[in-house]
């Protein structure tokens, strides 16, 4: 395979990735209850990275990592995978996974609003236009409530929906600022992510023990086992396989071409929330999410 070509595919594998694990994610969740699966699937993912992290740096923790690396990562992982990601799940059994995840593409928009606001960098012509592109877009579709799932939502849960949505797309942008300033002086991204994934789920399973949810969230995962085989699946597929590619495809190709390609997931969620979940999809929504993700490329590739 041409080297010059390895970042593009793994940015376009990283999309399918992160269009399947939200799928299984939200099968899940409509089992089990997002929170559960919340909780769950961060234990998966610190297996999968420790046993990976051994192999590399033959130790399953960074224990040599900084004071300061351990602080960021612990902020990135509560904020954008305990709070964040808690509402993300949300919203997936809410909405669905395709509207979700379209919302979700605001990220970059916070996180290019949120530089300029933190750290002075300036703002191009053509990215202020790709934001107002991008919100759209994105509000084109949410004004319409396209398939059956969603229309069985009163307007008061279809509203908070969105806000779960959009707090999932804001703890992303935060978590990833946040986590910027641990990777300082080269530090390793997988170390990161170990504790990044680790210090959110002691996070989430101290609330958890705090609001005696403990006990039920081991009951509900042995009365539902494909709930545990979903879980598994996706933990495999977005916090291990997903991330990984996503670093092969920013080594490999300029960020923004990788940044770009890797926010897809909306567009291959259009088939598979028709095939898969038999969703009308109707031609405004399918604009709505080509206009969204043209506003999401020009943020990225001016």
């Amino acid at each position: 395979m041409n080297i010059l070509f390895a970042g593009e595919l793994a940015a376009i594998l990283t999309s399918i990735a992160f269009s399947f694990a939200p799928t299984f994610f939200t099968l899940a969740g409509r089992q089990v209850g997002s929170a559960v699966v919340n909780r769950t699937r961060l234990v998966f993912a610190v297996i999968f990275l420790g046993i990976t992290h051994w192999i590399i740096f033959s130790q399953p923790i960074p224990f040599d990592a900084g004071a300061d690396h351990w602080i960021w990562f612990t902020l990135s992982g509560v904020i954008g995978l305990t709070l964040g990601d808690a509402a993300l799940f949300q919203a997936l059994v809410m909405l669905g996974t395709r509207l979700t995840m379209l919302i979700f593409s605001l990220s970059p928009v916070f996180s290019t609003i949120l530089a300029w606001w933190l750290f002075g960098e300036n703002l191009a012509a053509l990215q202020v236009l790709g934001i107002f592109i991008t919100l759209s877009g994105v509000a084109w579709v949410v004004a319409e409530r396209d398939n059956d799932a969603q229309k069985t939502l009163s307007i008061k849960d279809y509203r908070k929906g969105l806000v779960f949505a959009m707090l999932a797309a804001l703890g992303q942008s935060i978590g990833l600022i946040t986590a910027k300033f641990g990777l300082a002086d080269n530090f390793p991204a997988l170390s990161g992510m170990v504790i990044r994934m680790l210090t959110a789920m002691i996070a989430i399973w101290i609330w958890a023990a705090f609001s005696r949810e403990v006990r039920s969230t081991f009951q509900s995962l042995r009365g539902s086992s494909s709930a545990v085989k979903y879980i598994l699946i996706a933990s495999v597929i977005g916090p291990f396989i997903g991330v990984w590619l996503s670093l092969v495809a920013i080594q490999f190709t300029k960020v923004g071409v990788a940044s770009t390609l890797m926010a897809l997931p909306p567009l291959f969620l259009i088939p598979i929330g028709y095939f898969y979940f038999k969703e009308r999809i109707s031609s405004r929504a399918i604009a709505g999410t080509f206009i969204a993700l043209a506003g999401v490329a020009l943020l990225f590739l001016v």
